[in-house]
C-alpha cells in the first residue's frame, strides 16, 4: 500500500471463475478467508461483489463497476507475474488497461526459464512491476501442504489456518 500510495486497497476474492472447470473451495470460504486474512488492516477492504455476482467472475467487470462507482478514482489492478504472462487469456483483458494500471508482483519461481514478464510495448505505460520480496509460495503449494497434514500457519495465519482446518477445505488435491 505504501509503495503504491493507496488511499484504499480493495481485495476481490472470485465468485464464480470462468476459466476453472471448479473451484477447489466455495466462494464463501474465499470471502470468509480473506476478511480474516486481511482483519485490522488499515486501509484494506474485503469487496464480495464477485463472490455475490450470478454467473462467471470477470475482473473487467469488476474494475468497470468500480470505475462508475468512483470516476475520480485512479485504479490499478494487482496481479501475479503467472497472471500477467496469461493475461491475453482473460474475458476483454484489452479492455484492463483501459480501466487501470496493471502492478505485476513477480513470483519467486520467474527467474527460471520464462524470464521477468515484460508487457508489450504499447501497452508499457499501463504497467508497473511491484518491488517486493519474491515469495515462493502459492495457492497450490498451500493446498498441497494441507493435504499433506503440514503447517500452514508461517503461510496464511492462524486464524485462516485455523479456518481451513475447522471447515475440512484442501484436505484432498
Amino acid at each position: 500500500m505504501d509503495q503504491l500510495a493507496l488511499d484504499e486497497l480493495r481485495v476481490l476474492p472470485t465468485g464464480d471463475a470462468w476459466h476453472k472447470a471448479r473451484m477447489p473451495t466455495d466462494a464463501k470460504h474465499r470471502l470468509a478467508m480473506a476478511e480474516m486474512a486481511f482483519s485490522g488492516v488499515p486501509g484494506v477492504v474485503i469487496d464480495p461483489r464477485e463472490v455475490m455476482r450470478k454467473g462467471p467472475s470477470y475482473t473487467v467487470d469488476s474494475l468497470g463497476e468500480i470505475h462508475r462507482e468512483q470516476p475520480q478514482a485512479e485504479l490499478l489492478l494487482i496481479i501475479g507475474e503467472d497472471q500477467a504472462r496469461a493475461l491475453e487469456t482473460w474475458h476483454q483483458w484489452q479492455k484492463l488497461p483501459e480501466l487501470a494500471i496493471i502492478c505485476v508482483a513477480a513470483r519467486a519461481q520467474s527467474t527460471g526459464a520464462e524470464g521477468q514478464f515484460v508487457p508489450k510495448k504499447e501497452l508499457e505505460s499501463r504497467f508497473q512491476a511491484l518491488r517486493m520480496p519474491l515469495l515462493s509460495v502459492s495457492a497450490t503449494d498451500i493446498r498441497a501442504r494441507v493435504a499433506n497434514h503440514q503447517d500452514v500457519v508461517p503461510l496464511v495465519g492462524e486464524a485462516v489456518a485455523r479456518y481451513i482446518d475447522q471447515h475440512h477445505l484442501y484436505e484432498s488435491t
